[in-house]
Parts: C-alpha cells; sequence; structure tokens
C-alpha cells in the first residue's frame, strides 16, 4: 500500500471512531466510478472536414435502391512492405508502391459489385492518385476484387495497390462510387 492509500485509510478510521465515540452519526463514504464511453464506429479524424480515423467502419445506406453497406478502410502502408511487385512504370507516376487494405460488406438488400476503381488517393496539394488497374501476377496480396458481384450478409476485403511517390504522402484515402457523396479517412502521418 502506498503513502497515500494508507494515510487516506488512517484518516478514514479515525474520522469513523470519532464519530462513534461522539455519539454523532458515521460519516458516509462515496465511491466514484469513471465509466468510458464506447467510441463511435464512425469515428473522425477531423470532425470539421468529416474525414474519417483510418480503420472506421462507415455505415451507407441507399433505402431507394435497397442496398445498406458497411465501409471501412482498415489500414495504409506506404511503402508496401510485403513481397514487392515490379517498380511502377514511369507513366503511372509513382517511384513506389502504396497499399490501402480496405472492407466492404453488403448487409441487407439487394447485390452489389465491388471495385478498385471507386477508390484514390488525395493529397493535400489538391492531387489525386488512381489505381493502375494492374491486378494478379506480383501485386500485393490478397487483392481487393476487381468488379465482384458481392450478396447480401457476405464482404469483400483485400489491399489495393496504388503508385506513389515516395518523398510524398497523402492525406486522404477516398471511397468514391459515381453517384454517391466521397467518404474520406485520414491516413496517418509516417
Amino acid at each position: 500500500m502506498n503513502a497515500r492509500s494508507a494515510a487516506c485509510a488512517a484518516l478514514l478510521v479515525a474520522a469513523t471512531a470519532t464519530a462513534c465515540s461522539s455519539g454523532e452519526p458515521a460519516p458516509r463514504v462515496t465511491v466514484t466510478q469513471t465509466v468510458t464511453a464506447t467510441p463511435s464506429t464512425e469515428a473522425a479524424a477531423n470532425p470539421d472536414t468529416g474525414v474519417l480515423k483510418m480503420g472506421t467502419k462507415k455505415a451507407n445506406d441507399d433505402d431507394a435502391s435497397n442496398i445498406h453497406t458497411t465501409i471501412q478502410a482498415v489500414e495504409y502502408q506506404q511503402p508496401y512492405k510485403g513481397p514487392q511487385p515490379r517498380k511502377p512504370a514511369d507513366f503511372q507516376g509513382g517511384d513506389i508502391w502504396a497499399t490501402a487494405s480496405v472492407k466492404v460488406c453488403n448487409i441487407r438488400g439487394s447485390d452489389i459489385t465491388v471495385d478498385q476503381s471507386v477508390w484514390s488517393l488525395a493529397y493535400e496539394d489538391g492531387t489525386r492518385i488512381q489505381i493502375t488497374g494492374d491486378t494478379g501476377g506480383d501485386m500485393p496480396k490478397p487483392e481487393y476484387p476487381m468488379a465482384t458481384v458481392v450478396k447480401p450478409g457476405r464482404c469483400a476485403a483485400g489491399l489495393i495497390a496504388f503508385p506513389v511517390p515516395s518523398k510524398k504522402r497523402p492525406a486522404r484515402l477516398v471511397y468514391g462510387p459515381q453517384g454517391s457523396t466521397p467518404i474520406e479517412w485520414a491516413i496517418p502521418k509516417a
């Protein structure tokens, strides 16, 4: 027992003994419990801009189309730390590969189609990096699928490879299917 706890215990015993001997009611002891709230599944890295924290799962419901999904950007790696694919070609705009680990689940409703092409990297200067369309071969595994149907109750997950400049880090990972509001996750500093 540390000195502070011992001193508190001694004071409590003294107060109790004094109260009992003087005929006054015994002192009341109040115990306070600290409760930590469970974080939301939609934790914001920057609540002012709506950018989510990496790893956060976002519900995405389209009642009119009977589509109810969750989208999650799990992790970002730059450079990719697994077995290295061939170096990006000069025309692809980067000199190394980075990967985003993502997961999309079809919770209920209609079938959905998932694809790498709706994901991109956004930089502070306004530039964007899209996927290359390269799949298979020596690309990082497991790959996130291309043009794949996901039935209700099932998920699609995997890595998406981006050719990025090694001296520049993106600010956000963006999920932006055509006709919907983009969802963004903050990419942590290196």
